[in-house]
């Protein structure tokens, strides 16, 4: 059985938010859904936790399973999000940086692949582009 880890795009100015990881790579912010835990609960959990914000989850986005390492893999699971907040983003301890995208940058930053179509899928729904 594979984890599964739920992730969020959010879209600040025109940007997508995204984390920069202990292996170097940009992720979109999120993580593993605990017991009992519908997925949107998680979702906001991690928002909180890990940007210091309250979003509104929005559409399911994609999902597909990701090879973090060799012969390790994990489903993610990807939804649109809202800022119900306002204020600066914070970035805890799980991450390096915090940084904001443009669609033209993603392409130039390690991003695994999916989240790429979980990033546009969500700038095209919100007029993004």
């Amino acid at each position: 059985m594979f984890p599964v880890s739920i992730k969020g795009v959010l879209y600040e100015r025109c940007r997508v938010v995204l984390l920069e990881n202990e292996r170097s790579e940009w992720e979109l912010p999120g993580g593993r859904i605990e017991p009992g835990e519908t997925p949107e609960d998680c979702l906001a959990r991690e928002m909180k936790e890990e940007l210091g914000i309250t979003v509104e989850i929005g559409p399911l986005l994609d999902c597909w399973v990701y090879e973090v390492f060799p012969k390790q893999e994990v489903v993610i699971v990807t939804y649109g999000l809202r800022r119900r907040d306002e204020g600066g983003l914070r970035v805890s301890e799980e991450h390096r940086r915090v940084g904001l995208f443009s669609l033209d940058q993603i392409g130039e930053i390690p991003l695994p692949r999916g989240y790429h179509r979980a990033i546009r899928a969500w700038a095209y729904r919100r007029g993004v582009v």
